[in-house]
């Protein structure tokens, strides 16, 4: 089998990647990180998903992204709620944590390039999304190439980086609908961005709304538990 990273968050999107890189026969190596989130809760779906979902090997990396702020999920501003379905998308949110993809995406590729693997799998998409620049395809061309300068291995060229983006083309309820036929309990994933005490779900943040859209347009009954009236 052939070794894979994966960008596991812990919500519905990079678990279908888990278990999508999973069902192709990668050898899926899952790695999340602990970054001055304050939806930290989300790590904990992550350690519960990563084995459940047939990652060999599950790696959390610390760095702390607050020391930048800037976004309303590393810094002291608030988290935005109950916006318009239809305004996601034609700008840029506060909660878009400055450079986080290339950030991930360059620890990937360090790991990546030790055990070896040539495959990443990412869960961006770039249809029911919140209007982050780096979920779109281009970002993911630009950036294979740049990784192919970047390492040792792709100099000497015994590694091509591919990053697979099996989502970005996808709706919300068409991941939902993937993730049900694949047999992932949904009821594992946290979404939110504002999380209660407990990892409860807000109902009300952009990744909320976005999860509650899916699940009502694909049909199936959405497991969280939120906070808010759903």
């Amino acid at each position: 089998m052939t070794n894979a990273v994966i960008l596991l968050s812990g919500g519905i999107d990079s678990t279908t990647v888990l278990a999508i890189a999973k069902s192709e026969g990668f050898t899926p190596y899952a790695l999340s990180f602990k970054y001055g989130q304050r939806h930290v809760a989300e790590l904990d779906a992550a350690k519960k998903i990563a084995p459940k979902y047939g990652a060999v090997q599950h790696i959390v990396a610390e760095i702390d992204l607050r020391v930048f702020g800037g976004s309303a999920l590393t810094d002291n501003i608030e988290v935005p709620k109950d916006r318009a379905l239809n305004a996601m998308g034609e700008s840029i949110p506060i909660t878009y944590v400055p450079a986080r993809n290339t950030v991930f995406l360059s620890f990937a590729l360090a790991w990546a390039e030790v055990l070896p693997a040539q495959d990443i799998f990412i869960g961006v998409n770039a249809l029911d999304y919140s209007g982050y620049p780096d979920c779109r395809p281009e970002y993911i061309e630009a950036y294979e190439n740049m990784a192919t300068l970047a390492t040792k291995s792709g100099v000497e060229g015994s590694q091509r980086l591919k990053i697979h983006t099996p989502l970005i083309d996808m709706t919300k309820a068409d991941i939902v609908r993937r993730g049900h036929e694949l047999g992932i309990d949904y009821g594992d994933t946290l979404s939110c961005y504002d999380p209660g005490i407990n990892g409860e779900a807000c109902g009300a943040c952009d990744s909320c709304l976005l999860r509650k859209k899916g699940f009502l347009e694909s049909g199936l009954t959405d497991p969280t538990t939120y906070s808010l009236p759903v």
